[in-house]
């Protein structure tokens, strides 16, 4: 595909979903410097045996990730210039391996709760999830085949399910967060969005600390996990209807499934959870907030006055809870040896309105523990497929969730690596 086509099809179908921030006051200037980045990664890999992965491949990135040439606001009303430093790291590794960055993506207001302009690509009047909403949004409607987002609680797996992509969030720091504008650094994440489980593999084969191919040492099957109980009766009568049809599907194809009792004492996990969180998102926008708090939405102000009123001893204590969490986590999944646990990626199907971005709470425990997750497309009105793995097992997690891909339902309209 060339780039002025390219661009034609960002231009006309952006223009209702509203999943890009603007370059300038003309389409004009994003076609340029795609058109100059092309170019350069032409000069630098003339040879199409030495191309690297990602080579020309176009690759929208979530506007609190800087990217050098292209201001980053955040969704905020700051100077962008509060927010300018050195490329993420994430952006250097995607340049490496010869993608083009296809521009800045709307996020929540600082990746919090303060949803931005962007809408379903399957259902205008419907929220896309958040806070990485135009990231998901745009690989929904083929736009670009890849994007990046980050994950504090739920902000890659839930909008991954409302538009009908994948989503992966590999562990805590798998990828480099530095250049990332913090929301809570104990929990913050970069992950990404795909078509197909495929493309998300190149994409952490790229971006992921000393990512290791499964290859030749796959052996047998995984054993899935169901994990019954408070959690799961968190997600709405749908959604838990759409997940049984799921396992059934699974158990059908011949694959274990075990049903779990787990997660007894959710409701004061998810309490210790916000605790660190919202702390953590004070002391971020300590320097910002004091200076332009008249600038915050009212929900991202909210944040933070909740965040200053939490104690320094509090939030030790979360930090503890957090570490007990994990140990009773990983001791459950290996008594139940477990592989890879399944279950919603949200409460239900994208909400109706566009001032809210939906509920996070079936990512809660996942991104509590740091442990690497996947949402797998499985139907519009279904939502997606959470799989998760043990910390460290995201090679795996990746390989075992194509086992079970092809049995789950397309949603998205996919542009896929070779199309360009």
């Amino acid at each position: 595909m060339t780039v002025d086509r390219w661009c034609e099809r960002v231009e006309e179908r952006d223009r209702a979903l509203h999943a890009f921030v603007a370059e300038s006051e003309t389409s004009a200037a994003r076609r340029e410097r795609v058109r100059r980045e092309l170019g350069a990664v032409h000069e630098r890999w003339p040879a199409v045996a030495s191309r690297p992965p990602l080579f020309g491949v176009p690759v929208a990135v979530k506007d609190i990730v800087r990217v050098d040439g292209l201001p980053t606001r955040a969704g905020s009303l700051l100077p962008p210039e509060e927010f300018e430093g050195r490329q993420a790291a994430v952006v250097d590794r995607l340049r490496e391996a010869g993608a083009l960055i296809a521009g800045k993506t709307v996020t929540a207001e600082f990746a919090m709760s303060a949803p931005g302009p962007t809408r379903n690509p399957h259902a205008l009047d419907h929220t896309p999830g958040g806070s990485s909403s135009g990231s998901a949004a745009a690989v929904a409607a083929g736009m670009v085949p890849l994007a990046v987002g980050t994950q504090t609680v739920g902000s890659v797996i839930r909008p991954a399910a409302y538009c009908g992509v994948v989503g992966f969030k590999p562990t805590a720091r798998r990828i480099p967060v530095d250049g990332v504008i913090p929301n809570a650094p104990s929990f913050d994440t970069l992950g990404v969005f795909a078509a197909t489980i495929s493309t998300a593999a190149t994409a952490a084969a790229v971006l992921c600390d000393g990512w290791r191919p499964v290859g030749e040492t796959r052996c047998g099957s995984p054993v899935f996990g169901v994990p019954d109980g408070p959690y799961l009766q968190r997600a709405g009568r749908e959604a838990r209807a759409a997940f049984e049809r799921q396992v059934a599907r699974l158990s059908a194809a011949g694959l274990p499934v075990r049903r779990v009792p787990m997660f007894a004492d959710f409701a004061r996990t998810a309490d210790d959870l916000f605790t660190v969180n919202r702390y953590e998102a004070a002391r971020s926008h300590g320097e910002w907030f004091p200076r332009h708090g008249r600038l915050y939405r009212e929900k991202s102000a909210a944040t933070v006055r909740q965040g200053q009123s939490i104690s320094r001893e509090r939030y030790e204590h979360g930090l503890r809870r957090r570490e007990e969490f994990r140990t009773r986590l990983l001791r459950a999944t290996d008594a139940a040896e477990v592989d890879v646990w399944m279950c919603p990626a949200a409460t239900g199907p994208a909400p109706l309105g566009l001032d809210g971005t939906g509920d996070s709470v079936m990512c809660l425990p996942w991104s509590y523990a740091g442990w690497p997750s996947l949402s797998l497309p499985a139907g519009r009105a279904e939502n997606g497929l959470q799989c998760v793995g043990r910390a460290g097992s995201d090679e795996r997690l990746m390989d075992w969730a194509q086992v079970i891909e092809g049995l789950m339902p397309p949603v998205a309209t996919a542009l896929a690596l070779g199309d360009r």
